[in-house]
């Protein structure tokens, strides 16, 4: 049961409550070292599947902890994301959606929730949907936007300490990654309606009567 891909899952799921609290705090440290600890836990989630899979150490209890700790990620990063950027918008708000908006959150949040329960749903009818090209993709791209908006955080914040305001280099990059933001943010939005739809057809013989 405790086997080192477990192990590391669980490291992840101890390590939300950081990402969901730094961001808080005054200054750019804590923000950056929220970005910092983000990205870790984004690279080992590859990694802990991916030694489940070499060690032949795929167990159940990694089946039940692996999706919860992407869910609570997922929590812990856009609850200091929408709240920051709509309290703060003159701070922190991005290029084109200035604050995020609260639909996007959900529509994050709500296919989540949705797919699991249409995994749950297809399982009990006999039918394991395995994670598809386009749904790996959105989450890429969701976790790209999610670790931008952290450093976007750090980063404005370090505008101020170190005064760098109205200079030249500070100008273009906050219209480089705020412009980037905004185009991971729209493209992490499609790819979850996209593939969300994808799987609902590829898996639309479930909602026959004739299905088992």
């Amino acid at each position: 049961m405790w086997t080192l891909p477990n192990i590391i899952t669980l490291v992840r799921i101890a390590m939300t409550p950081v990402i969901a609290l730094l961001p808080f705090i005054e200054g750019y440290w804590p923000k950056l070292i929220a970005f910092v600890v983000f990205v870790l836990v984004a690279v080992t989630d590859v990694w802990d599947g991916y030694l489940a899979r070499t060690r032949n150490e795929v167990t159940d209890l990694g089946k039940v902890l692996d999706p919860l700790a992407d869910k609570l990620l997922l929590i812990a990063a856009l609850v200091p994301i929408y709240w920051i950027s709509r309290h703060r918008q003159d701070l922190y708000g991005i290029p084109i959606w200035g604050s995020i908006p609260l639909w996007v959150c959900l529509l994050l949040l709500g296919r989540e929730f949705a797919m699991t329960g249409f995994r749950t749903w297809a399982h009990r009818r006999g039918v394991v949907i395995a994670a598809g090209p386009a749904g790996k993709l959105k989450a890429t791209f969701q976790n790209i936007f999610i670790g931008a908006m952290m450093a976007w955080f750090a980063f404005r914040n370090a505008l101020q300490s170190f005064g760098w305001e109205g200079k030249s280099f500070a100008n273009f990059w906050t219209e480089f990654h705020g412009g980037f933001v905004a185009i991971t943010l729209g493209t992490a939005a499609l790819l979850t309606i996209y593939s969300f739809a994808i799987y609902i057809y590829r898996y639309r013989e479930l909602f026959s009567h004739r299905s088992r």
